[in-house]
């Protein structure tokens, strides 16, 4: 005799087991949590914030589907609730992921877009909030305050200026410094930090260069990690980070830096009496 809920099953279309799983909270972590060891009905009440009644139906479902089976008093999940449970947990990752770019993709460079998805996955995502506006200038600061080798590409003055105290560091600690910046970037530092500005640029590795042409979001490479830099267009300041130490962004950011700092000008050190 065929089992009437497995033939009911045998019908439902792939997105049905989705929608099932997905219209309540607690389903896709309690089937995950079965595929890490056995677990008893009480056990996953209190692991997953529910009743015993809707663990109980829950646990009913997943049988239904050949998700789990009871072994005694405990539940795990077979081969088959393992497949389902890894792929919602890639699919929800990705989901997570799509959600914090789509906010941010008009500002992204048109290369990200090309990339495997496999690279968004692996993109640390630092986006401003009104109750946290500093956060992507944070995120920044606490990469840079690590770096041995810095080249950035429109580095604009919302992100360096609170940054200002660690990049003057890094250069009197010999690390290899380059900024390829718009003109006014310069101007404004120049001017409102004139003597440190000044001793900075005559250190033998900073260099400092100028470009009139740039991309609208920053790109640098922080030793191994790529970090793209998203500014409001009008008031300048930042919007989101992003970063990652994926081989081929990497390689696209190696690319694009060598590419403006072959193009761009160098800027001289206004010389003061004294150093």
């Amino acid at each position: 005799m065929i089992n009437d809920n497995v033939a009911q099953r045998s019908v439902e279309s792939p997105i049905g087991d989705i929608a099932y799983l997905t219209r309540s909270q607690h389903r896709v972590p309690t089937l995950l949590a079965l595929t890490e060891r056995p677990r008893s009905r009480s056990e996953l009440c209190e692991l997953a914030g529910v009743s015993s009644s809707t663990i109980r139906r829950t646990l009913d479902e997943f049988e239904d589907r050949i998700w789990i089976r009871k072994d005694g008093y405990q539940y795990t999940a077979t081969r088959l609730g393992e497949v389902i449970a890894f792929a919602m947990e890639d699919l929800l990752d990705q989901v997570e992921t799509e959600r914090k770019l789509r906010d941010i993709w008009h500002w992204l460079p048109e290369e990200i877009g090309e990339f495997p998805t496999e690279t968004w996955d692996a993109m640390t995502i630092t986006v401003a909030e009104p109750d946290a506006p500093y956060r992507p200038v944070d995120r920044f600061e606490s990469l840079l305050g690590d770096t041995n080798d810095l080249r950035l590409v429109r580095p604009e003055i919302a992100l360096m200026e609170p940054c200002f105290e660690v990049l003057v560091r890094l250069i009197e600690e010999g690390v290899d410094v380059v900024l390829v910046a718009r003109p006014e970037s310069h101007t404004y530092f120049l001017s409102t930090y004139p003597e440190r500005s000044a001793h900075m640029m005559r250190q033998d590795n900073f260099r400092v260069l100028e470009h009139g042409d740039l991309p609208a979001c920053g790109t640098g490479l922080l030793d191994d990690r790529v970090v793209i830099s998203c500014y409001e267009r009008d008031s300048g300041t930042v919007q989101a980070l992003v970063d990652t130490e994926v081989a081929a962004v990497r390689e696209w950011a190696r690319s694009v830096c060598e590419t403006y700092v072959s193009e761009a000008e160098p800027v001289e050190p206004p010389w003061s009496g004294d150093d």
